[in-house]
């Protein structure tokens, strides 16, 4: 009885639940329930489905159910008009709504399958159809890719442009002389200077993948200013509105940055204010009154600032966001959000970073065109640099603060080297400090727990090497430019594999070779297989008493789906919602 009910339901929402299985099948079915079916169909809905499992059925059988159909003047119609379109070899469906996505371009003999690979069939040609179209309403099939100058690898749409050629000199770029006065001292542009100078002057949305120290704020810095100077005439006096905002994750970086824009912008007649937390807001606010062209700045002050209603971003046209990577990890994408939304929405979004993680790649989605070009130097792939060498010493705890002095005899003997030593917390930063001082060493500290005065002076102590031996936390591990450091000493191993390889990197470069010496204790056996990788991709000795804590990597985990979960890469296409009409319901 429920299997009638059934049928019957199917039969009248127009569903050929029964001419719709294979030739064959049909066959099978006996001349008395084809009839009884028919005349069902056409009595409730006064037409007939006339088709097999393929959407397809040969005229001979057509005649054969047409016979038992009432013989009304509407159905031998649409019996003419059925099987005219059979023999055109179209695919027809006399309802109108569960086959309206029925591909009618390829006009190919159908294949004899069952009921349910084909209807499986029919939905993968839909979705790849789908996907196609909506690749090339974005413009991602157009995508191209280049090898540019030093083993850059440029991609994006219409790279390959005789406009974006890689720059071999200043003087190809072709800005006027105080716009370039900042870039006397180089010879030529860096690799990401060179790449990135033409797509960004043409106005194009860009994504640079970099490591600190590779000229990365002039990369950005001198594009920012022609934009500027293209929106504000400067010969006449009016009081500055900010058109160019620069994010940075760190108060350091962020005062880093606006150091190197001020003397850039400052022959342009370009103002610019730095607004970071841990100081007075009297300043800041007195400089944003008085009218600024670029706003460099940290996420927490300056949406403290916005909400203050002292900051308007309105005319925001160019938006950088430098260490992207980094001002997720801590924490700030609701700032950075908050903060974007501000920004007009014909802006020119441009982001750096030293890695591309898959929460930084949905950041740029969001905010910027679908057509970024990215210029990547270098790699990807966090990597440890090679002119780095790595030394790994396994020991207890206790032991660290006497192998630390005896570390500093051997490295820092001369007392005039800049030597950066690593901690994990605020307070072991101050710890060590103090005991240093107490032993004679000449010490200053970088933590949190400093202010921001405090923390400024001892920075450029250290810059300036009148105190070259520093304690820090992780704060100063990324994005600070800081020369010829020789040597760095991990007291204390990182959370990550990632931030390990970011402070070694504070050593070794521009071509010098560098020193990282690293205390691992049994608390850090957790991290000993990616360490181990780490050292074996770069070339150095790993130690027996690090394979002890054993080679296994654990597997990466995802914060909502635990371990349990595929990785979707950062190139992944976009999911596409597909809608099927809804073959339920009736005309």
């Amino acid at each position: 009885m429920g299997r009638k009910l059934q049928t019957e339901a199917a039969t009248r929402l127009g569903e050929p639940e029964t001419i719709e299985t294979s030739a064959d099948h049909g066959r099978d079915l006996s001349e008395k329930t084809l009839s009884k079916k028919s005349k069902k169909r056409d009595v409730k809905e006064g037409h007939s489905q006339l088709f097999n499992g393929n959407g397809l059925q040969s005229i001979e059988e057509n005649h054969n159910i047409a016979t038992h159909a009432i013989n009304s003047k509407e159905a031998r119609k649409k019996r003419k008009h059925n099987e005219t379109n059979l023999k055109e070899d179209d695919v027809a469906a006399s309802n109108g709504n569960h086959l309206e996505n029925e591909e009618k371009k390829k006009k190919k003999k159908p294949k004899k399958i069952d009921k349910k690979e084909n209807l499986s069939n029919l939905h993968a040609d839909q979705v790849s159809e789908v996907c196609d179209a909506d690749k090339l309403a974005k413009g991602e099939g157009e995508r191209e890719e280049i090898q540019g100058l030093e083993g850059v690898v440029v991609s994006g749409k219409g790279v390959k442009d005789s406009k974006y050629r890689a720059l071999g000199s200043f003087a190809d770029s072709g800005l006027p002389a105080e716009v370039v006065d900042c870039c006397k001292n180089f010879t030529n542009p860096s690799p990401i200077q060179a790449h990135a100078w033409p797509f960004l002057l043409d106005g194009r949305d860009f994504i640079g993948i970099a490591a600190t120290g590779s000229g990365k704020t002039l990369a950005f810095g001198v594009p920012a200013l022609m934009h500027i100077l293209g929106k504000d005439d400067k010969t006449k006096q009016r009081k500055a509105v900010p058109r160019c905002l620069v994010l940075s994750p760190t108060r350091e970086l962020a005062q880093q940055i606006s150091d190197v824009l001020r003397d850039a912008a400052s022959p342009c007649g370009i103002t610019s204010v730095c607004v970071y937390g841990g100081t007075s807001k009297g300043p800041q606010i007195s400089a944003l009154r008085a009218g600024v062209d670029i706003v460099i700045g940290t996420p927490g002050r300056l949406k403290d600032l916005i909400e203050m209603g002292i900051c308007s971003l309105k005319d925001v046209s160019f938006v950088v966001l430098d260490e992207a990577d980094r001002m997720l990890d801590m924490g700030f994408e609701p700032e950075v959000r908050a903060i974007l939304s501000q920004t007009s929405s014909a802006r020119q979004m441009v982001m750096f970073s030293a890695t591309w993680p898959l929460a930084v790649n949905h950041l740029s989605q969001e905010f910027m065109d679908p057509n970024p070009v990215k210029v990547v130097v270098g790699s990807e792939d966090l990597a440890a640099n090679h002119d780095v060498m790595q030394i790994i010493e396994v020991l207890d705890d206790r032991a660290r603060d006497s192998r630390l002095i005896e570390l500093l005899e051997k490295y820092h003997q001369s007392q005039r080297n800049r030597v950066l030593v690593f901690v994990l917390y605020k307070k072991e930063a101050a710890r060590v400090e103090n005991m240093l001082q107490q032993r004679g060493w000449k010490a200053v500290s970088v933590h949190g727990d400093k202010a921001q005065h405090d923390r400024t002076k001892s920075l450029s102590l250290f810059k300036e090497g009148k105190c070259p031996l520093m304690i820090a936390t992780d704060v100063a591990s990324r994005g600070l430019d800081i020369p010829d450091v020789e040597v760095v000493i991990n007291y204390s191993f990182p959370l990550t594999t990632e931030d390990y390889v970011h402070r070694i990197g504070r050593t070794g470069r521009a071509g010098k070779k560098g020193v990282a010496h690293t205390f691992f204790t049994k608390d850090n056996k957790g991290l000993a297989g990616e360490l181990v990788n780490v050292l074996r991709e770069a070339g150095q000795v790993v130690p027996s008493a690090l394979t002890k804590f054993g080679t296994h990597v654990k597997k990466k985990e995802s914060k909502l789906y635990g371990s349990h979960f595929k990785e979707i890469t950062a190139d992944a296409p976009k999911a596409t919602k597909i809608t099927f009409s809804n073959s339920d319901d009736e005309d």
